[in-house]
């Protein structure tokens, strides 16, 4: 599946990775701006086509396509054609890697479920958190979820090509597997009676993220090791899904 990005970030991320998947880059105005500059440079570099809007302006196909061109850099003026990413064999994913370097106190990992996130954007931001905080992998489910679109990758902004992920059609099964491969699960709910900052940081988690409406699903916390919540200070009792996911990614991985 081909992908049209709009961010030059993620098209950066993507050239830097895997510049084999990336078709072309297109040039909507004159001139590139800003960090697309530096994509077709890259682009050049490695060898990917990089075509100018400005061949097309007499008949306007690819303006009236891709909707006017802005110059701000970022959106709108460029855009990157990239094959989606492939995802890691499940087994592959949720094993933690037994390396440790041995002058260096034993350093545990954080890995995320999706349970049913279904806005793209909230995905997107999801990946480009864990990619700030080394989480080592995250499970997406595949029915009831957002797809892994071009939105995602642009908001992410490169995290989709830095943590690798797994589409598995049953979260329950996946729970089982890395609690196999000794992972403990960690359900996040408002209703938990402990805090995330009780929670131990001596072992492997997986944090398990709910859908945006309705938490997580009740067969989920069943076989959750421990809940946990975020305790509101203030008026406001509940953030985006995306915002706690990324205060919990701070917490544990501290």
């Amino acid at each position: 599946m081909n992908l049209e990005l709009k961010n030059p970030h993620s098209a950066l991320a993507v050239l830097e990775t895997r510049p084999l998947d990336v078709v072309e880059v297109r040039i909507q105005t004159g001139s590139p701006e800003n960090a697309w500059r530096d994509v077709c440079r890259l682009a050049e570099q490695v060898g990917v086509a990089v075509q100018s809007g400005a061949a097309d302006q007499r008949s306007g196909r690819r303006q009236r396509r891709h909707g006017p061109a802005t110059t701000d850099g970022r959106v709108g003026s460029a855009l990157a054609v990239v094959r989606a990413r492939g995802e890691t064999p499940l087994e592959s994913l949720l094993h933690p890697s037994n390396a440790e370097d041995v002058a260096s106190p034993p350093k545990h990992g954080l890995w995320l479920a999706l349970d049913c996130l279904q806005d793209p954007h909230n995905v997107g931001a999801i990946f480009r958190t864990a990619a700030f905080f080394g989480v080592k992998g995250i499970i997406v489910t595949r029915d009831r979820s957002a797809p892994l679109n071009a939105t995602v990758y642009d908001v992410a902004s490169g995290g989709m090509e830095y943590v690798p992920f797994s589409q598995p059609a049953n979260l329950s099964r996946t729970l089982e597997l890395a609690k196999a491969a000794g992972l403990w699960i960690l359900g996040t709910s408002e209703h938990a009676e402990k805090d995330v900052s009780a929670v131990p940081l001596d072992r492997n988690w997986l944090l398990v993220v709910g859908n945006e409406e309705q938490g997580l699903r009740q067969l989920t916390q069943q076989q959750c090791d421990e809940l946990c919540r975020l305790t509101p200070t203030g008026e406001i009792k509940s953030l985006n899904a995306s915002v706690a996911a990324a205060l919990l990614m701070s917490r544990l991985c501290r």
